[in-house]
């Protein structure tokens, strides 16, 4: 059996605490509501702050100066309501009055006044920010890091058999956590399926769309049988025209090696052939995503033999300002031979810097070979 532990207030003192009348209505009032915490964080700043102000004006305002309210409109401007932060406002205002009056202005210097105005302003923003969003303190933060979390996990290729290997590279524009390239990818057995997705604009700018695209797009694979055609009746049906969206998507049988390519305004996946030692662009063709009602794709089909290889890429590996896009193609297949005294696993990121070097996009390469 075990034993309860002891109660950090004994039941002697709680029983006489709870008598008083005065006290009761304060702490119902402090635990009602759902602003609850709101509020008693409000009533604690704002406590705060008198009590600077009181300790600068009478006690010293050097060891208690009027600067010390500056963490206080931080702590507000991360935790607070834009209403609540407004009446803290009021009593740090009134607090450096009561420091001016009391201590002298001398002791308020401009450097002071601007620094808390700056603080404040900055406050007010982070407040009305976090109102629209509806989250508290850094919530909004942590959520976009674990959406980021969740699109890189979802980037990963699934565990292929020892006689398969996969290198997956992506590189967002300006060094950003988000971008408009990712990869979904899917095992059913012998069954790999895989999209490479790459979403107009570069940055944050399209890791928002991207964001939301890769959840419906991951809820496709694998689940219907013409998955391009599925993703373009998705996007047709949105009302929002926020640019294209190309796509690529491989099927491939890791028993045999069969493979099926459709794509859709995506550059085309470059197949390595081990026999000839050559890389060969694939044929497969279609419209980009959401611009017509139904999409009708010329899949490209092969089979995967020991040494050979596939290459998925975005148009940021190769598209360079004033230069034409199959130049860079023709570039991408030049330094892509790198890959094989190294290894495509080695020279998968070299190749990525290579090629992106000189110009700022998102770039996503996916390699997947028979050793």
């Amino acid at each position: 059996m075990t034993s309860r532990p002891a109660p950090l207030i004994p039941a002697g003192l709680r029983a006489f605490l709870v008598r008083i009348p005065l006290l009761v209505r304060v702490v119902r009032f402090l635990r009602r509501g759902p602003l609850a915490r709101d509020r008693n964080l409000l009533v604690t700043l704002i406590v705060l702050a008198l009590v600077l102000g009181g300790l600068g004006a009478r006690v010293s305002v050097e060891w208690f100066s009027p600067a010390l309210l500056i963490p206080v409109i931080l702590v507000g401007g991360l935790q607070l309501r834009l209403r609540s932060l407004a009446k803290l406002l009021c009593a740090v205002a009134v607090s450096l009055a009561y420091v001016g009056f009391a201590a002298g202005v001398e002791h308020i210097g401009p450097g002071t006044l601007a620094a808390v105005g700056f603080t404040a302003a900055l406050a007010a923003l982070m407040a009305r920010t976090r109102g629209k969003l509806g989250v508290q303190g850094l919530r909004g933060d942590a959520m976009l890091l674990e959406l980021r979390d969740r699109l890189k996990k979802q980037s990963e290729l699934p565990q292929l058999p020892k006689d398969w290997g996969s290198k997956v590279v992506l590189k967002q524009a300006g060094g950003s956590s988000f971008g408009g390239d990712f990869l979904i990818s899917s095992r059913d057995g012998d069954t790999l399926q895989l999209a490479l997705v790459d979403v107009s604009g570069k940055g944050v700018d399209a890791g928002t769309r991207a964001l939301m695209l890769s959840g419906a797009f991951g809820g496709l694979l694998g689940s219907v049988s013409d998955f391009l055609p599925a993703c373009n009746a998705y996007l047709h049906r949105q009302r929002e025209d926020e640019g294209f969206v190309t796509a690529v998507h491989v099927r491939i049988d890791l028993a045999t090696g069969e493979y099926e390519i459709t794509s859709a305004g995506h550059p085309p996946v470059v197949t390595f052939e081990a026999g000839t030692g050559t890389w060969r662009v694939s044929s497969a063709k279609g419209v980009v995503l959401g611009i017509v009602p139904d999409l009708h794709c010329e899949p490209d089909r092969g089979v995967l033999r020991k040494g050979d290889a596939l290459m998925l890429y975005t148009d940021g590996l190769i598209e360079q300002p004033g230069r034409d896009i199959d130049a860079g193609l023709d570039r991408l297949l030049g330094e892509a031979e790198r890959l094989l005294p190294s290894g495509f696993a080695a020279g998968a990121r070299t190749l990525v810097t290579s090629m992106s070097a000189g110009h700022n996009d998102d770039c996503a390469l996916v390699l997947v070979w028979r050793p």
